[in-house]
C-alpha cells in the first residue's frame, strides 16, 4: 500500500509494504517485504532496507545507509553521512550498516560511519559516535555501553 499523498519514485517496492502519507522515496531506493514506512520520512537514492523494518514518523534516510531485517527505528531518529558538512561542498560519504534485529529508540542521533550490531539496541535520545557491537544496549551522549542483552532468534 502506497499512500496517494506520498511520492515515492521508486519502483523497488514490494506490495507486502506499506508506506506512509508525506513520505518521500527516491528512485534508487530499494525497500524489502512487509515493511512500514510512516509519515514524514524521507528516504534517499543509496538506501537500501531489509525486510520487516519499521521506520517510524519523522525519519530521514540518506545516501550510504544500509537497515538490515526486522529493524526498528523510532521516531525522529537522525542519521548522517558526512562528518564535516559545509553548504554546496563535495564530501566524503560515510557509509552506515544497521544490522539484523537492531532497534533504535526515538530521537536518537546515528552518526555517519557507524555500525549498530545484531540485536543491539540505542536507547531514546542517545547519541552514537562510534560502532555499537552485536548484543548490547547503548545509551547516553555520547552513547555508552550498559549491558548484554539477550539475543533475539
Amino acid at each position: 500500500m502506497i499512500h496517494p499523498l506520498s511520492d515515492v519514485q521508486s519502483p523497488n517496492i514490494p506490495e507486502s509494504t506499506r508506506v506512509w502519507q508525506y513520505v518521500v522515496i527516491l528512485r534508487d531506493a530499494i525497500i524489502g517485504e512487509n515493511c512500514n514506512i510512516c509519515s514524514h520520512s524521507f528516504i534517499e537514492n543509496d538506501v537500501r532496507i531489509g525486510d520487516n523494518v519499521t521506520v517510524k514518523c519523522g525519519v530521514y534516510l540518506w545516501d550510504g545507509i544500509t537497515i538490515e531485517d526486522q529493524v526498528q527505528i523510532g521516531a525522529n531518529v537522525t542519521f548522517t553521512n558526512d562528518k564535516y558538512p559545509r553548504a554546496k561542498q563535495p564530501f566524503v560519504l560515510q557509509r552506515t550498516l544497521v544490522k539484523k534485529n537492531a532497534s533504535i529508540g526515538a530521537a536518537a542521533v546515528i552518526l555517519g560511519g557507524v555500525t549498530i550490531g545484531k540485536n543491539a539496541m540505542i536507547g531514546a535520545g542517545s547519541v552514537v559516535t562510534k560502532n555499537v557491537p552485536d548484543n548490547e544496549l547503548w545509551v547516553g551522549n555520547p552513547a555508552r555501553f550498559v549491558r548484554k542483552i539477550y539475543s533475539q532468534p
